[in-house]
């Protein structure tokens, strides 16, 4: 009785560490990208989605951004410039399967993908 009750026990905790563990790889961060129709100065507009597909939520999530150029005024709590990496959203949590995004205007899209991020402490989200 006192090994089963042993055994149940041991099973809740490595239950529990498992469950409380996370970690998302750079390409869990899925980045979408279209043409708006519109036009800013006679530059197309491009809306970029960022897609938190990790069960875990993701802040500090910096993008390359090396050579961006708009037209159009981006708040730079929405996506900061720095140096060659660009800051989404003031850094703040995106939960899974929440989307971040942003729009721009140059003559052609321009190339974004995720340079680093920090994974949130435990608990993670429920991918059901």
């Amino acid at each position: 009785m006192e090994n089963t009750f042993k055994f149940l026990i041991s099973i809740i905790f490595f239950t529990l560490v498992i469950k409380e563990s996370c970690s998302c790889a750079l390409n869990s961060l899925q980045i979408v990208q279209v043409n708006t129709g519109a036009l800013v100065q006679g530059k197309p507009v491009w809306k970029v989605s960022v897609i938190n597909n990790c069960n875990c939520g993701q802040s500090q999530i910096l993008l390359s951004c090396r050579g961006f150029q708009t037209v159009l005024r981006i708040d730079p709590l929405v996506l900061k410039v720095e140096g060659d990496n660009c800051l989404l959203f003031n850094g703040h949590l995106l939960s899974y399967k929440d989307i971040d995004a942003f729009e721009y205007a140059w003559d052609t899209s321009f190339v974004f993908a995720p340079v680093s991020a920090v994974t949130s402490p435990p608990p993670c989200y429920s991918s059901e």
